[in-house]
C-alpha cells in the first residue's frame, strides 16, 4: 500500500497509487515509443525524433499496437529544474514513479541503470513477469546521472509476454522525496471489531519507514453522510521514532452512511497525509443454530462420470446428513455431506436430503439430472489469479482451500478451487505431456486431496502456444493436455485466448475463432469425466451466440475486471442485452469477483470498491446468474467480506434453478432497476444508485411488469418489508443497492 500525501484522500481502505504525491511534481504524460529492442535505445544521445509519440498510463494496445507482444521501449524527455531540489524540504532523493509496467521493465536515466523489476526471456533466470508491481525508483540528488536544468532521458525497456503491454494503471511523475513519504496512515478491514448494538472499533495505524523522527498531529472525524452531520472528532499529538508504528482506535457506528476521515500533519513541513473510509457495515444475519440447506437445488452429471457433490448446510455443528432415496451407485458421507460415486442410467433423480443437529432437522429436494448438460447452476468457488497471479503454488492453493472450509464458505455452496496461470513447467515431458513446474509437486495428488474435502479442482490453459503469463499453452497438444487433466481429476478448465491471436493472424472469420475451442471440446469429451469448460476470450465474435455449440458451459463476455467502480459498472451494467443466452448449463461470465484482499500476486491490497459498491457487485452478479469465483486471499478474509459472501438468500438468486438472467427494466441517469424471474414464481428486483450522491429512488410497479400490489422482502437483511401498492421508494447511498424478493 502506498502513501498518499498533500490532501490526497482515500476512498477505500487502501489504494494503488496513481497520482503525484506532491504539488510541485512533474508529470510525465507522454513518451516516444518504439517496438523491438536495441541496447542503444537507453543512451541519451540516441536520436528518437522519428519515434511515435505515445501516452503513458495507457497500454499500447489501445494506441495503435493492438496485437503487439514482445519488447518495446519508452523514452521520456524531461527537464528537471533545480528549483525542484531547492524547494524540497528534505533534499535527499529524486523519485521517478512509473506506475505499473506490463510485464518486465529495466529503466535508465541518461544511460545510467536505475532499476529493474522482473526478468526478460533472454535473461539467465528466464522470463519472470512482474506486471502487478509498482515501479518507483529513488535516486540520490547528488547522483551525476541527474542533469539539473537540462534535458534528461528516462529510457524504459519493457517486455510484454501476453495480454496488454506498456506503462499503465497510473500517471508517471517525478518529484522530491520528503520525510512524510516514509509515513503510512491506513485503516485495515482485517482488524475491525464488530460489536453489539451497531457499534464497531476501527483501528488506524501510523507507521514510519524512515530513519528519522517525525512529529505531527493526528485528527479523525466521524460523519453521518446520510444525515449530513458530524458525529465526533478527536485530535492527538503524535511522535514517531525511526521505524516506529502506532495504532489508534476510532469507534464509529456500524451502519450505512457512516464515514470516518483521518489526517496526519507533519510539524516540520506541514505535509499532510489524509484518508477517508466508508464504514464496512454488515447486512447478512448470522446463521441460525437450526440446520439450513444452502446447496443448489439441481445438479447435472453425464452417465458414468465421477459424481461429486457437497451438500452445503449451516447450523450448529456437528451436522448429520442423510438421503432417504439415494440411487444405487452413489454413497453419502453422513458426517461431511459429500456424495460420491457414479450413475450410469440417464434420467432425473429426486433425492430427499435431510440435515440434522441438536437444534432440529431440515429437508430439501435435490434433483440430479443424468444427461449431457453440466453446470445447471452457475459454478461457485475460488480462482487464484486476482490474488496470487503468477506466484500461485500448491501450498497457496491448499491454504485457500483450507480457508474456504475453515471459514465456512463451503457450507454456503462455494466448492470450486481453480488454479489460474503460472502452474506449467517451461518444457513439456518427453512424451509431450504438459507437466507442472516445481511449485506443484503433484497435480493428481492435489486433485485427490481437494476431492477428499468435497471440493472441485480447476485448471487453466490457452489454445495458443503461450498463456497470458508466458507459460506453455495447449496449441497442437490439445488431446495430450485433456488426457492429463482427466488423469489429474480436473473438474473445470478455463481456456484463455491469450497468444492465439498470433495463430489466427489476419483470419477474422467466425470459424477461425471457434476452431481452437472446438479442438479442446473434442479432446475433453473423449473422457468419462465432467470438466466444466469455461471459454475465456473476452466476448469476441459474440461468443454468447455460439459458445454452447462448442460445449462451453460459460464464456467471458468482457475484458478483465479491475477493483474500481468504473470497471465494475462498465462491465456489469453492459450485460443487459445478453439475457437470451443464459440458461441452465450455459452462462454469461462478466469475470471474477473483486472483493477482499486482491493484487494479482504483488502488493495485495483491500478491494478499492466501497462497501456499497461491493454490495452492488454481489447483487448484480447474482441477478445476472453469473459464475461466482472469489478472487481474493481467502486466508485473510475479513469479517465484512465473509459476511458479504455468505448470504444464502442472495446466493440463491444466483443459483436459482430457472437459470434466468435479470433484465434491465429501467435505466436513468442516476439509477437502474433490474428484474430476474425465479423458479418459484417470485422475482428478484435490484434497484441500483449509479450516481455519486445519495438519492431517494421511487419505482412504479407497472414499469417493472409487476402486479399493482406486492409483498417485498429485503434479501440482504433477510427481513420481510410488508405489502406495497403501485410503487416502492428507497433511499440509496452512492453506488448502493436495494435487493428485493417480491411476490
Amino acid at each position: 500500500m502506498k502513501k498518499l500525501l498533500f490532501l490526497l484522500l482515500w476512498t477505500t481502505l487502501s489504494s494503488i497509487l496513481c497520482c503525484a504525491q506532491h504539488s510541485d511534481a512533474i508529470h510525465l504524460p507522454l513518451a516516444r515509443f518504439s517496438t523491438g529492442d536495441d541496447a542503444g535505445f537507453r543512451m541519451p544521445s540516441f536520436d528518437d525524433s522519428q519515434w511515435k509519440e505515445i501516452r503513458t498510463g495507457t497500454v499500447w494496445q489501445e494506441q495503435g499496437y493492438p496485437d503487439y507482444h514482445g519488447y518495446a521501449w519508452y523514452r521520456i524527455h524531461v527537464v528537471i529544474p533545480s528549483s525542484l531540489r531547492a524547494n524540497g524540504h528534505w533534499k535527499d532523493s529524486l523519485r521517478i514513479f512509473l506506475a505499473h509496467v506490463n510485464d518486465v521493465d529495466e529503466t535508465w536515466l541518461n544511460g545510467a541503470r536505475i532499476g529493474k523489476i522482473g526478468s526478460f526471456p533472454d535473461d539467465a533466470t528466464g522470463y519472470i513477469s512482474k506486471w502487478p508491481a509498482v515501479r518507483e525508483y529513488h535516486i540520490a540528488v547528488n547522483n551525476p546521472a541527474i542533469k539539473w536544468d537540462e534535458d534528461n532521458v528516462i529510457a524504459v525497456k519493457d517486455f510484454d509476454g501476453g495480454g496488454t503491454g506498456g506503462i499503465f494503471m497510473g500517471q508517471p511523475y517525478l518529484d522530491m522525496l520528503e520525510k512524510t513519504d516514509g509515513i503510512t496512515l491506513n485503516s485495515s478491514a482485517e482488524k475491525i471489531r464488530y460489536l453489539p448494538d451497531q457499534k464497531m472499533e476501527a483501528p488506524i495505524t501510523l507507521s514510519n519507514a524512515f530513519h528519522t523522527t517525525v512529529k505531527g498531529t493526528l485528527v479523525w472525524k466521524v460523519y453521518d453522510a446520510a444525515a449530513g452531520k458530524e458525529l465526533s472528532q478527536e485530535t492527538l499529538p503524535v511522535q514517531l521514532k525511526p521505524f516506529e508504528e502506532k495504532s489508534f482506535v476510532i469507534r464509529p457506528p456500524s451502519r450505512a452512511g457512516i464515514v470516518y476521515s483521518y489526517t496526519f500533519t507533519e510539524d516540520g513541513t506541514g505535509g499532510l497525509i489524509a484518508g477517508r473510509q466508508i464504514v464496512p457495515y454488515l447486512l447478512t444475519p448470522a446463521p441460525a443454530a437450526r440446520p439450513r440447506i444452502n446447496s443448489a437445488k439441481v445438479f447435472g452429471v453425464r452417465p458414468g462420470s465421477p459424481f461429486l457433490f457437497k451438500i452445503a448446510a449451516t447450523g450448529k455443528k456437528p451436522l448429520t446428513y442423510s438421503i432417504a432415496n439415494l440411487p444405487r451407485g452413489l454413497e453419502l458421507d453422513k458426517t461431511t455431506g459429500v456424495i460420491k460415486g457414479s450413475l450410469d442410467l440417464r434420467g432425473e433423480y429426486t433425492l430427499d436430503v435431510s440435515v440434522t443437529n441438536a437444534a432440529g432437522r431440515v429437508r430439501e429436494k435435490l434433483v440430479v439430472k443424468v444427461g449431457e448438460a453440466l453446470a445447471l447452476t452457475p459454478p461457485m468457488g475460488w480462482n487464484s489469479w486476482n490474488c496470487w497471479g503468477l506466484s500461485v503454488s500448491d501450498e497457496k492453493v491448499r491454504s485457500s482451500a483450507r480457508a474456504l472450509i475453515d471459514k465456512g464458505l463451503i457450507d454456503h455452496g462455494w466448492t470450486y478451487i481453480n488454479i489460474d496461470d503460472g502452474w506449467q513447467a517451461s518444457q513439456r515431458g518427453s512424451d509431450s505431456s504438459i507437466v507442472p513446474n516445481d511449485k506443484f509437486p503433484g497435480m493428481k495428488a492435489l486433485g485427490e486431496w481437494l476431492h477428499d474435502q468435497g471440493l472441485k479442482f480447476g485448471i487453466y490453459s490457452s489454445p495458443g502456444p503461450r498463456t497470458c503469463g508466458g507459460f506453455l499453452g495447449s496449441w497442437q497438444h490439445e488431446k495430450k493436455d485433456a488426457d492429463s487433466y482427466a488423469d489429474w481429476g480436473v473438474d473445470y478448465l478455463k481456456y484463455d485466448w491469450c497468444s492465439y491471436d498470433g495463430i489466427v493472424k489476419e483470419d477474422t472469420t467466425l470459424a477461425s475463432y471457434r476452431r481452437p475451442y472446438t479442438l479442446m471440446e473434442e479432446a475433453l469429451r473423449i473422457h468419462k469425466r465432467d470438466i466444466i469448460y469455461s471459454l475465456c476470450q473476452y466476448g469476441m465474435k459474440d461468443v454468447w451466440k455460439w459458445g454452447a455449440t462448442v460445449d462451453g458451459q460459460s464464456w467471458r463476455t468482457t475484458e478483465d475486471i479491475e477493483d474500481t467502480w468504473e470497471s465494475l459498472s462498465r462491465i456489469g451494467f453492459q450485460q443487459y442485452a445478453l439475457y437470451p443466452y443464459a440458461k441452465p448449463g450455459n452462462w454469461n461470465d462478466p469475470d471474477m469477483m473483486i472483493v477482499g484482499q486482491v493484487g494479482w500476486g504483488e502488493n495485495l491490497h483491500p478491494s478499492r470498491l466501497t462497501p456499497d459498491e461491493q454490495y452492488t457487485h454481489v447483487s448484480l452478479w447474482s441477478l445476472l446468474a453469473a459464475p461466482l469465483l472469489i478472487g481474493c486471499d481467502i486466508s485473510r478474509l475479513d469479517t465484512f467480506t465473509l459476511n458479504l459472501l455468505t448470504n444464502d438468500e442472495v446466493l440463491a438468486v444466483d443459483q436459482d434453478p430457472m437459470g434466468a438472467q435479470a433484465r434491465q427494466m429501467i435505466r436513468k441517469d442516476q439509477y437502474q432497476v433490474w428484474v430476474k424471474g425465479l423458479e418459484e414464481g417470485s422475482k428478484a428486483v435490484g434497484i441500483f444508485n449509479t450516481d455519486t450522491a445519495w438519492h431517494k429512488v421511487s419505482v412504479n410497479f407497472k414499469e417493472l411488469n409487476l402486479p399493482d400490489k406486492i409483498s417485498a422482502r429485503d434479501i440482504w437483511s433477510q427481513k420481510d418489508l410488508g405489502v406495497f401498492e403501485s410503487s416502492y421508494s428507497v433511499l440509496l447511498p452512492p453506488h448502493g443497492v436495494k435487493l428485493l424478493k417480491v411476490k
